[in-house]
């Protein structure tokens, strides 16, 4: 279980990461939408935090000044540890700044960062499928490649409970 601080796609690059849940679910392949409590929301996570006290992370941030929309440019499929797939997007140094005064706000609360999203080491992904097997793959990023590139836009953040999928909408974009 894990608090993510997470940028969200606008509403016509949110349709777009939900048809292509919805082509790989269509290939048998558990995506994001299916996965644990099915309240999943496209996403791209600044942080994901194992320990935290929720409202002093939503205080911290709420004093970031809102920035622009993000544009992410997906071009390619990852593959983490344990058959999770996820889009590749290319990243600015703008990004890279956001990133890390989000990850330097969410720990002077005391939270306690996944090793992951350190600055440095973190990927910006988009997670398709949390489990795909090794048989599976090829299918899957057949599937993805034929969608792909994608431009989207990220225009508001929220702090999201992976173990619930409760959501708590940030006021500015970090």
């Amino acid at each position: 279980m894990a608090l993510a601080v997470c940028l969200l796609f606008d509403r016509h690059s949110e349709r777009a990461i939900r048809s292509l849940w919805d082509r790989i679910e269509q290939l048998g392949v558990p995506s994001l939408r299916s996965h644990t409590h099915g309240r999943h929301v496209p996403h791209v996570s600044y942080a994901v935090l194992r320990r935290w006290d929720r409202l002093a992370v939503l205080d911290a941030l709420a004093g970031i000044d809102g920035g622009t929309p993000v544009q992410l440019n997906f071009d390619g499929v990852g593959v983490f540890r344990r058959g999770r797939t996820w889009l590749v997007a290319g990243v600015s140094a703008d990004v890279a700044v956001r990133q890390q005064r989000v990850v330097d706000l969410a720990a002077a609360t005391g939270a306690e960062l996944h090793k992951h999203y350190r600055p440095g080491i973190w990927l910006p992904h988009c997670s398709l499928a949390p489990r795909a097997t090794l048989a599976q793959l090829p299918q899957l990023v057949g599937a993805v490649m034929d969608v792909l590139p994608l431009r989207a836009t990220l225009d508001h953040a929220a702090l999201i409970n992976s173990a619930t999928g409760e959501l708590n909408r940030l006021p500015t974009l970090p």
